[in-house]
């Protein structure tokens, strides 16, 4: 290999779903600069109509208000995101943009907000010399050993004009809010020809699995809060052998414990609650792994359908662009696979 090859191989940016991701590509000795998007789009608002920059600014505020990262990472928290779009905007220094990427919900949300950021950025200026290109597969990055991340690199395919403007559509989706005047476009996708995408199974299973973490219309319970409060009738009470349990009900993994504990929370704070303290006594702030619940009378007949929780708890949640709350509560119809307003 020649030092000009050697030179142009390294001028690469590698951008992917966290940190564990580039940690084991620097194993694996992939070559370039490592970019982790360590956005969970998935969990509270995500706006229409911002900028890349504002945006983040909203997700800095939602993850700050969250007190995820600790007391005093405010400052470190909206300085990485900053870090982060300022690296982005200046994709133009290398010769090549490699995204890696996953196929469940947390991997492809993330894919369809950078593809559809490239997707305005070609158009607002020049692409110039960088080529865009994409890995997706079903294998989990941070599991991954050096020698199977390495070998990912044969399904590096470039990203086509077809697969920036179908990710743009979908990302408009995702943001629109849900409305008694607005189209369901989030869930429209599910009609419509997504076959540019490479990734075309994951993007759909996503979009079904986004869908399901809108109340049930019956239990008022998302999917997850469902699956965990299931798996506390059965008999466990420790929080982090439930979410253990819970993951495995996952076919795409991609929640994290933190926003675990979150949906947990909610149930706890109920009124009447549907989990309670094993010990009868209060919980110290908010859940955490080690905390042992129980059910609760109602947490049972919520689990049954003969109770809905929505009429315990005021709904106050972000979903994409739609806030849930107490005048706005869509439900998930999971027989007439639809949305509907409560």
């Amino acid at each position: 290999m020649s030092e000009n090859d050697s030179k142009e191989n390294s001028n690469i940016l590698n951008v992917t779903n966290g940190d564990c991701a580039v940690d084991v590509m620097k194993k694996a000795g992939i070559a370039g600069d490592f970019l982790p998007w360590r956005d969970v789009l998935h969990d509270g608002p995500v706006p229409a109509d911002l900028s890349l920059e504002d945006l983040s600014k909203v997700r800095a505020e939602f993850i700050i208000g969250k007190g995820w990262g600790g007391d005093d990472a405010e400052t470190a928290i909206k300085q990485d995101f900053i870090d982060r779009d300022n690296q982005l905007n200046n994709y133009q220094d290398y010769e090549k943009v490699i995204l890696w990427f996953e196929h469940d919900l947390y991997d492809q949300l993330q894919i369809i907000q950078i593809l559809d950021w490239f997707a305005h950025s070609f158009t607002q200026r020049q692409q110039g010399t960088t080529k865009l290109s994409m890995i997706c597969t079903e294998n989990y990055l941070g599991m991954q050993s050096p020698d199977e991340m390495k070998a990912l690199m044969r399904y590096e395919s470039l990203v086509t004009k077809e697969q920036l403007t179908l990710a743009s559509r979908a990302w408009s989706a995702f943001r629109s809010t849900l409305s008694v005047d607005k189209p369901k476009q989030w869930q429209n996708l599910l009609n419509q020809d997504t076959s540019a995408l490479p990734f075309l199974p994951f993007l759909k299973g996503a979009i079904v699995r986004q869908l399901e973490e809108f109340p049930d219309h019956k239990t008022g319970l998302s999917r997850t809060a469902y699956q965990a409060l299931k798996i506390f009738a059965q008999g466990e009470t420790r929080c982090g052998k439930v979410f253990g349990e819970y993951s495995k009900t996952e076919e795409r993994r991609f929640l994290g414990d933190v926003s675990f504990w979150g949906i947990l929370d909610e149930m706890v704070n109920a009124n009447p609650p549907l989990l309670v303290p094993k010990d009868s006594s209060q919980l110290q702030d908010s859940v955490k792994q080690t905390d042992d619940l129980v059910i609760t009378i109602i947490g049972k007949k919520v689990l049954k359908g003969k109770a809905n929780m929505l009429d315990y708890y005021e709904a106050d949640r972000w979903i994409g662009g739609t806030h849930l709350s107490k005048d706005n509560i869509w439900c998930w119809d999971a027989t007439g696979n639809c949305l509907v307003l409560r």
